[in-house]
Formats: structure tokens, sequence, C-alpha cells
């Protein structure tokens, strides 16, 4: 019963509280049992908050006194490492950082604290958040709960791995080029990239590039993000990008339908596993007998051109102009992979312009592509999570830069679109594969009514990773 009380959905789980059938206390309890019994194999959460049990207490003398309370009460929630949590590192995985505490919780984690969430505690990511994996030299490296030899994904891998293993039943992400969508991919989570603007960026660290940085939610459920976005969207007074917008609402249902879907199997991203490609096909079938105008799309903007290496030289040379301030001369003290991406050239300005110009196109291409279409469907990612410490990886043969890995998700981050990641099918060897929607700015609600209407036919529907792998043989976290 215990593990059933891991892994129910944060609105059910909120529910449950309001009505007294559990206490926050003994909620708590239950997910530091879990977390005793599965987290150092899994090294998702790397900072414990100590404070845990007696913010429980607090939650549940609140409840007695008949306090009004908030729609994630005694909830357990983790928060991305480089998100500020008041008196808890932000290090980013790096050493350079080493005793950074944060003074204040980021917008994000206030809300989510008024909202009556309960912190876990900080999830890992990769240095500096820059890598497809989520591995560095401070806390080392996070394995997929699915599979051990396999990635939990970049940067939100924490999260994820968190999520999918009940060690928490909310992640607070963040996004740069599938951050939170990839993760949730590898490992069977619900992923929300809202609108660029939805959430408030203060209180993350780094900030390079803010025009394509996204925080938001890995959860359980469709539901579950709606939930957490309306607790954490909304200005801050200090992002100048976070815009006074309601929160965007959650259908009632799932049967709603109406909307026109276009697809692309691949996304974009050539090559693309076979199995990858069969999904996003049974989520295009699925929508289409459940009633939605659904047709293969022709994006050549997106088909043609690698935005994984055009999202590098956009954010190439004002990332790069960040990090070599930090860095210089302590460069022996970063993960190898960070100091591969150092080695990179330098771009000149006419290249960078050039990158700029291309993204413009993209915004300007997709929302014409929005103004006759409503949701665009296409995978997360062209292959299930592969092994470790990979900086090739190879898709049916054919051997590509580790870095293809982002071509199909970040497209989205340079238009700033709100992107939903769901899961919808597995590899034969039984790892999650998710699939994305993709909506024009400020259109969540559809992707509420798409993915609501996927999730209910979704083959991965409560499906969890066995973990039976912990109990064969105990792998305690390695760094690369």
């Amino acid at each position: 019963m215990n593990d059933e009380i891991c892994f129910l959905e944060a609105g059910a789980l909120a529910a449950r509280i309001r009505q007294g059938e559990l206490s926050p206390v003994e909620v708590a309890e239950v997910f530091l049992a879990r977390i005793a019994r599965i987290n150092p194999a899994l090294n998702a959460i790397v900072v414990a908050n100590d404070a845990l049990l007696d913010e429980a207490k607090a939650a549940e003398r609140a409840l007695a006194r008949g306090d009004e309370i908030g729609p994630l009460h005694g909830v357990p929630v983790t928060v991305k490492e480089c998100i500020d949590v008041a008196g808890l590192p932000t290090t980013c995985g790096s050493r350079l950082l080493a005793g950074r505490i944060a003074d204040s919780d980021a917008p994000a984690v206030s809300r989510l604290r008024r909202a009556g969430a309960l912190l876990v505690g900080k999830t890992n990511t990769p240095e500096f958040t820059l890598w497809w994996e989520t591995d560095n030299l401070v806390y080392g490296r996070t394995v997929n709960p699915w599979n051990p030899e396999r990635i939990a994904g970049g940067s939100s891998g924490g999260d994820a791995a968190a999520v999918a293993a009940g060690l928490a039943a909310v992640g607070l992400g963040s996004d740069l080029a599938g951050s939170i969508r990839m993760p949730s991919h590898f490992c069977g989570t619900v992923g929300l990239k809202a609108s660029h603007g939805r959430v408030p960026l203060t209180g993350h660290w780094p900030l390079q590039a803010p025009r394509f940085w996204h925080i938001g939610p890995l959860v359980r459920s469709i539901g579950d993000a709606a939930l957490v976005l309306n607790v954490i969207t909304g200005p801050d007074g200090r992002d100048p990008y976070a815009v006074p917008l309601p929160p965007p609402e959650l259908p009632d249902t799932a049967s709603e339908t109406g909307l026109r879907i276009g697809w692309l199997e691949d996304g974009g991203a050539k090559p693309c596993d076979g199995e990858v490609r069969n999904v996003v096909q049974e989520a295009a079938r699925a929508l289409e007998d459940l009633g939605f105008e659904v047709a293969r799309a022709s994006l050549p903007i997106i088909e043609e051109e690698d935005w994984s290496e055009l999202s590098r030289l956009a954010m190439g040379l004002e990332g790069s102009a960040l990090m070599q301030s930090l860095v210089a001369g302590r460069e022996d003290l970063l993960h190898p992979f960070m100091r591969n991406r150092l080695r990179l050239p330098d771009l000149s300005l006419g290249t960078y312009f050039a990158a700029l110009e291309k993204t413009e196109q993209l915004r300007r291409e997709m929302a014409e592509f929005f103004s006759d279409c409503d949701i665009l469907l296409a995978p997360c990612c062209p292959t299930a999570a592969f092994a470790h410490a990979q900086s090739d990886i190879d898709i049916d043969g054919d051997v590509v830069p580790g870095r293809h890995a982002l071509r199909a998700a970040v497209p989205w981050n340079i238009t700033g679109s709100p992107v939903l990641a769901l899961p919808f099918g597995q590899s034969a060897d039984g790892l999650p594969i998710g699939v994305q929607l993709i909506a024009d700015k400020f259109e969540e609600t559809k992707l509420y009514r798409a993915g609501l209407a996927l999730e209910a036919v979704s083959p991965m529907a409560h499906r969890r990773p066995p973990l039976d792998w912990i109990a064969k043989t105990p792998i305690p976290a390695r760094q690369a």
C-alpha cells in the first residue's frame, strides 16, 4: 500500500489529504522510506531537505486548524538543482560553484510552497544544465529507472527519474533544448514546457539566452501538469519576459475533438529510430480514431534544417561569454563534456547573426502553420534512452553525434511554443517512448484537449519501471 501512495497522481494525493484519508506526515514518511530504498542506486535526488518532516507536521497542523489550504497541500515535490531553494545549494552540478547556497526561493518554488507542496529535495542535472545526460563531478550520474545502463536524459533527468520511480509526485525542471521533454520521454513521465513567458525564470541559473529557457513540471498525468502550471504561472515583477495572462483551462473531459492535427513521424530528426516513428504513427491513428482531423504535415523548415546545430550557433555565443568569464583558468574542475564544449571554435558575428535570422524565419513559418493547424504531433527524441557517456549514438545503424538527440525538441524552445510530452509506447527492450504535442504560443488548452484524449488510450497508462535491477544488483551511482 505504501508504494501505491508513492505512485498516486499529485491531484489525487492532494485530494486524499484534504479528505483526511492520508496525513501529510504519513505521506512524507512513506516517500522518505522509498527514497532511502531506491535513491542510492538511482541517484536522482542529490540534496535532501532535512526540514521535510517539520514542514509536513506544520501542514498537518494547518489541516487540524481548518486553515485554507492550497491545491498541492502535503504533496511531495522535487526541484532541479539549478533552481534556487532558500538554504540549499545551487551549484548546477559544477565544482566551480561549490559552496553556493541560495538565499531565497525562485518564484516557481515559493509558489509551490504557498500551494502547500512539501519539498523533498533537489534533483541532479548535468553541469550547467548543458548536456543530454544527467552526470556531473559534484553529484555523479543519474541512471534510468527502467534500465540502469541507459541515460535518464538531460538536463532535468533527476526530476524525471525521481517521478518515474515514485520518489516524488512532482518534479520542477527546466528546458533549454528539450530538457523537460527528453527526460520525460526516456523515463516515461509527462512533461510540460509551457509557452515562453508563462513561468518566470527568476532564480534559475545559468540563464544565458533567456529567450529560450522555460521552467515547468514533470509529473504523472496531464491533469497534474495543468495543476502545477496553474500554481507556478504568472509574472513576478523581475523576469521581463513573464506575461500577465490567466492560467490555461483544463477541459473537463478527454472527449472534446474538433482540433486539426498535423504529424511528423520523425519530427525533422533524420535518422529516427523505427520504433519511435511507429509510436508517433500509432498516436496519429489514435487521434484520428478519436475524431480529430489528422493529416501528415509538411514542414520543410523543420525537416531540412539541423536545428540542434543551429541552436548551438544561436545560443552558443551568448553562453560562451558567460562560461568563459566563469571558467577562465579553472578548466580542470569541469566535467569532460564541458571541457569539450569549450574547445569548440569561436563563432564569428556573421555566423551568429545568420543563425538568429534563421530562428526568426522559423518563428514566422510556424506562426503561419498554426494559423491553419492547431497541433503538431512529433517524437520527443529520435531514439529511446541510450547508453551512458555517449558522444555518438547509433540509430538503426546510422552513427550520429549525440547532439542529434536534441534535434526534434529544440525548435520549440526557439519559437517559445508550448509543448506537452507524454509516454505512448515502449521499445522492444522495455524502454518508454514518448510523443510531443506542440501548439501556438499560449494555446496550452489545445494541448490539454489532444493530450487528454491520447492519455486515455495510451498503452503506457499506469506503467511503472519494475526497478527489479535494484534488488538484483545494487549499483552505487558513479560519475563518468
